[in-house]
């Protein structure tokens, strides 16, 4: 078969394409060439090819697949050749794969089934995926695992604490793939978060994705290996893996698939075991745009005014996870130049900005944020980033740095806005010194985007609709679900925001004592838009939905 003519035959790609894939095919096919380029989608290719062999193309989602034939087959084959048995009836073997040609695998499996075999195509993709999701993620690992435990009687369950020999079992080939396949398929969900959870029986994992919390299949058998995974994570992290009494903290820097890696490990035990959350930060992945970031344009221009002055506080508030480190790091990616100096305390120092000198916390030794602020003042910086404002002193130091003409930037965690002015009064600070020296307020959460794939426009029924979006809009979209999104139907988030600058009736406002209610209520009336407002015109956009906005924005005012 002449693949690069059915390419050409059937328009996928141009005479030079497919001429630039044969000089580079050095024995590969020209299809697999055009794929990786970008020029030619799988699904085209496979279909072409179904087509030219007489066989069927597949989506796996739209077709019923026997968990318990997929047990017939070793894991360490089924993950190896990448082949998913689908169903057999009258004594066929009916088996997807991505490749045609690749003939090894399958006669495998028809030697192990015993029966005769006929081959469907699908997506490379969508067949690891729905291996992972019937045997579990790492589950070729784990049976390795289990089979190793056999032969060699490996206790890795219940040791009793002898540092050797737990390094000795955390350090085996086996649990170091399986500790990396969890890492490589946290990073291609586009995970923040992993959650590893002991239960009474069993581990739990959960990876965070787009803020919400995904259960992973796994083997059943994963349970016997659970203090193995977390003293690998241990020695990875430098941590003691002797201590299994006490919290513990640490770092891990990997290079997976290429890019560099940033871990935060924390180890905290639990009635049945430790319990780890590892936070992924993907240091290439991540952009410090301030006009990406999603600002409407009237916010943004107000936002670029407030962190262009000279001196004075701007406050990001939200609750954990809400952007705000990255909206403030993309601030001071906007506004340095050569002709300021811009210092930053942070605890911890989630990602290195060129230009930028930053601090790390260690409240151990007595560096804290006010202790830190108190110090860099005689480095003479022209801004200054506290990663956060927690009590009154950080709160104090922070006026005063105002006050000498330093711009200061910093976060807070409270619900809006407004609440900024009296939680900094609640903590201690004067309020003729907030009201003087905070020049804005920004308040932001983050909502799950619609995937652009799959997203469907419909026409809304009015009783649907929050009493408080006016006008009602004639359509609206909502969530399909489709193979780029994993059927979520959303895919990455965007920000919605609440800009509160500060003038004489906040500043009487806020020497008055008043409480945040009343500076909300002049705010609102004055123009800012909520964050729930800020959320409506994303929906009304087709940027997200309105149920997206109305969980994110639950318990606050419109």
């Amino acid at each position: 078969m002449e693949i690069a003519s059915l390419i050409l035959e059937h328009g996928l790609a141009n005479s030079s394409q497919v001429e630039s894939a044969r000089a580079r095919s050095n024995g590969r096919r020209v299809d697999q060439i055009l794929v990786d380029d970008g020029v030619l989608s799988e699904e085209d290719s496979l279909r072409m090819l179904a087509e030219a062999l007489g066989q069927k193309f597949v989506r796996l989602d739209q077709v019923t697949i026997d968990p318990d034939l997929l047990l017939e087959f070793p894991p360490s084959a089924v993950f190896r050749h990448r082949l998913l048995p689908i169903s057999r009836h009258d004594g066929l073997l009916t088996i997807a794969t991505a490749d045609p040609f690749e003939l090894e695998g399958l006669d495998e499996f028809a030697s192990i089934a015993q029966s005769p075999i006929e081959t469907v195509l699908a997506c490379g993709e969508d067949i690891v995926s729905h291996i992972k999701k019937h045997l579990g993620v790492g589950g070729d690992t784990i049976n390795q695992l289990v089979a190793q435990r056999g032969e060699d009687e490996l206790a890795i369950e219940g040791l009793t604490g002898e540092a050797g020999e737990l390094a000795e079992s955390a350090q085996a080939p086996s649990v170091i793939r399986l500790v990396n396949e969890l890492l490589v398929e946290a990073l291609e969900q586009r995970s923040s978060d992993v959650h590893i959870e002991p239960r009474e029986r069993g581990l739990t994992i959960r990876f965070r994705v787009d803020g919400i919390l995904r259960i992973q299949p796994l083997p059943a058998e994963v349970h016997q290996f659970a203090s193995a995974i977390v003293t690998r994570l241990k020695i990875m992290a430098k941590l003691n893996i002797a201590e299994k009494r006490l919290p513990q903290d640490g770092r891990i820097n990997v290079r997976v698939q290429g890019r560099d890696i940033d871990v935060r490990v924390s180890i905290i035990p639990m009635l049945h075991g430790e319990g780890v959350v590892l936070r992924l930060l993907d240091k290439q992945r991540m952009t410090f745009n301030l006009k990406g970031a999603g600002f409407p344009d009237d916010v943004f221009h107000q936002f670029h005014e407030l962190i262009s002055l000279p001196h004075g506080i701007v406050l990001v508030t939200g609750p954990t996870g809400s952007g705000k480190t990255t909206t403030l790091y993309s601030a001071l990616a906007e506004i340095k130049s050569p002709e300021t100096k811009i210092i930053t305390v942070e605890d911890p120092v989630e990602y290195h900005l060129d230009g930028i000198s930053q601090i790390q916390v260690h409240s151990k030794i007595g560096l804290t944020f006010a202790a830190g602020l108190r110090s860099i003042l005689r480095h003479d910086p022209d801004i200054v980033l506290i990663g956060e404002i927690r009590d009154g002193e950080t709160a104090t130091s922070a006026i005063q740095a105002s006050l000498t003409g330093h711009l200061v930037f910093s976060t807070l965690h409270t619900n809006d806005a407004p609440g900024a002015f009296t939680r900094l009064v609640d903590m201690g600070v004067e309020p003729y010194l907030v009201a003087s020296t905070v020049e804005g307020v920004l308040a932001q959460r983050l909502v799950r985007r619609l995937c652009p794939s799959c997203r469907q426009v419909y026409t809304p029924a009015a009783d649907d609709l929050p009493p408080d979006l006016s006008p009602v809009p004639e359509t609206l979209w909502r969530p399909v679900g489709c193979r780029a999104c994993r059927e979520v139907g959303y895919s990455g988030r965007s920000g919605i925001f609440e800009l509160l600058k500060n003038d004489a009736a906040i500043r009487h406002l806020c020497v008055e004592r008043a409480s945040s209610g009343q500076i909300r209520d002049y705010a609102l009336r004055h123009g800012m838009t909520s964050l729930r407002q800020s959320g409506y015109l994303k929906a009304r956009r087709g940027d997200t939905t309105l149920d997206e906005v109305l969980r994110i924005t639950r318990g606050d005012d419109s």
